[in-house]
């Protein structure tokens, strides 16, 4: 096993070497230039790092996590150009760097390319990948569907809001680990139990997200802190706070999330308060635990050396605890 910093180092080496770059230009050119951004690499890393938790050199899974890299990439150029957003990484997204039909076909493209990565792979591990890849891509598709219909709607629910997470960020956390996996050739039962890892950590990452939006080191954060806040997403903190808060506060909530003043300053700062006086805060927090812990359980049920274990562990740890 190796440091996350160095599964990171190996991704990036194998990204570079990479040819994507054809003709026509206008195709190609915007997907070299949304997967050169960066980021934290944080599901190419989780394949990797699974592929030697049961003993196969992450050699062997650069391929599945370039593919995981390159769909989750897909997802943000598609997602960008629905919610009209400008930056990306704080460089401008791809709909606003070259136009909007580019960064439609640009992500079509990247969806197949993504499944030519499988192609290495002898057949009976090329089916399991793609068998996986293909149920998680529709599952990030519904997540993202659910998202938007949120946006409409005031009677959202904590359990479909968990879902919807689940669907559009923990879905591919958990198949970047269990591809690892499947390339690894370890047991049935094995890749469901770091799969199950996986949906368990994303659950909490996405949360942890939801917290460090509202509350996070604008130093480190690398987003606009209050940005869910400006644009009245329904998040977990938002859900909780309302079914703690007494009806004058709920009020108040509710009619701060149909307003979009020009500066937000005012507005972050209501909001931020009633999170805080509510204990929506504090039960975020709570649930960001409950998730990491879950997802830990499952690691004594798993077949591998404790210090494995105490590898996944320690990533968990350190995701849970993350400022960005």
């Amino acid at each position: 096993m190796h440091a996350i910093y160095q599964y990171q180092e190996f991704f990036v080496d194998y990204l570079e070497k990479q040819t994507i770059s054809k003709e026509p230009k206008n195709l190609y050119e915007p997907i070299e230039y949304i997967v050169s951004l960066g980021g934290k690499r944080m599901r190419p890393v989780l394949t990797l790092m699974s592929s030697e938790v049961f003993d196969v050199s992450y050699n062997e899974a650069l391929p599945a996590a370039m593919a995981v890299e390159i769909f989750h990439n897909f997802s943000l150029v598609h997602d960008d150009i629905m919610d009209d957003a400008p930056l990306r990484r704080g460089q401008k997204t791809v709909h606003e760097k070259w136009d909007l039909n580019t960064g439609i076909l640009s992500g079509d493209a990247m969806l197949i390319l993504a499944y030519q990565y499988f192609e290495q792979y002898e057949p009976n591990t090329f089916r399991e990948l793609a068998k996986l890849f293909s149920k998680t891509a529709l599952e990030v598709c519904e997540g993202q569907q659910w998202d938007v219909d949120f946006e409409q709607r005031n009677d959202v629910t904590i359990p479909e809001y968990l879902k919807m997470i689940e669907y559009k960020t923990a879905v591919l956390v958990a198949a970047a680990m269990k591809m690892g996996a499947i390339v690894a050739k370890t047991s049935e039962e094995n890749a469901n139990l770091i799969y199950d890892f996986g949906l368990q950590l994303g659950l909490a990452f996405q949360l942890q997200d939801d917290y460090l939006d509202a509350f996070g080191d604008p130093e480190t954060f690398g987003k606009q802190v209050g940005g869910d806040i400006i644009e009245n997403k329904k998040t977990y903190l938002y859900l909780k706070a309302l079914a703690y808060s007494d009806d004058e506060k709920a009020k108040q909530l509710k009619e701060l999330f149909t307003t979009q003043p020009e500066d937000s300053t005012d507005k972050v700062e209501i909001v931020k308060g009633i999170f805080n006086n509510s204990g929506a805060s504090k039960e975020t927090k709570d649930a960001i635990e409950m998730y990491t812990l879950e997802a830990f359980k499952t690691l004594d049920k798993m077949d591998i050396s404790d210090e494995k274990k105490l590898s996944l562990r320690t990533f968990g740890e350190n995701l849970m605890g993350r400022k960005v």
